[in-house]
């Protein structure tokens, strides 16, 4: 599955989510003035990825829409957070841990999207 994310500065956007929280650009589709983001790809090491753009453009829908949030899979959450607090970022949750034995953290990115970080993978296929 592969969340797209839109943002009226996906440009801010791109930044944060490579280096603050890790994610590693792949791709990036700019409009024709060369610097709006139409869509874009960012891959997480640890598997998967997330699609995002421009809010408004032909690619990245229109200009409402409010904060979502994302849940991403990690082995270190709290590498995550700290990175994030070294980074100024706006921690929305500080690593805790779940009654279903997760350890997570919420992290807010520039636009208000909430990027949960979680060593919970998922239950298994029944």
């Amino acid at each position: 599955m592969w969340p797209s994310v839109l943002y009226r500065d996906a440009e801010t956007a791109r930044r944060f989510l490579t280096a603050v929280l890790g994610f590693t650009e792949t791709m990036t589709v700019r409009g024709e003035d060369g610097t709006t983001i139409e869509h874009a790809e960012l891959l997480w090491p640890e598997g998967g990825g997330v699609m995002y753009g421009t809010r408004g453009t032909s690619h990245g829908g229109s200009e409402e829409g409010g904060a979502g949030t994302l849940y991403v899979v990690t082995a270190d959450p709290d590498a995550v957070y700290r990175r994030a607090v070294e980074a100024g970022a706006t921690i929305t949750d500080k690593p805790y841990d779940t009654d279903y034995g997760s350890r997570n953290v919420g992290i807010a990115d520039p636009e208000g999207h909430v990027w949960i970080f979680g060593t919970y993978a998922g239950a298994p296929a029944p």
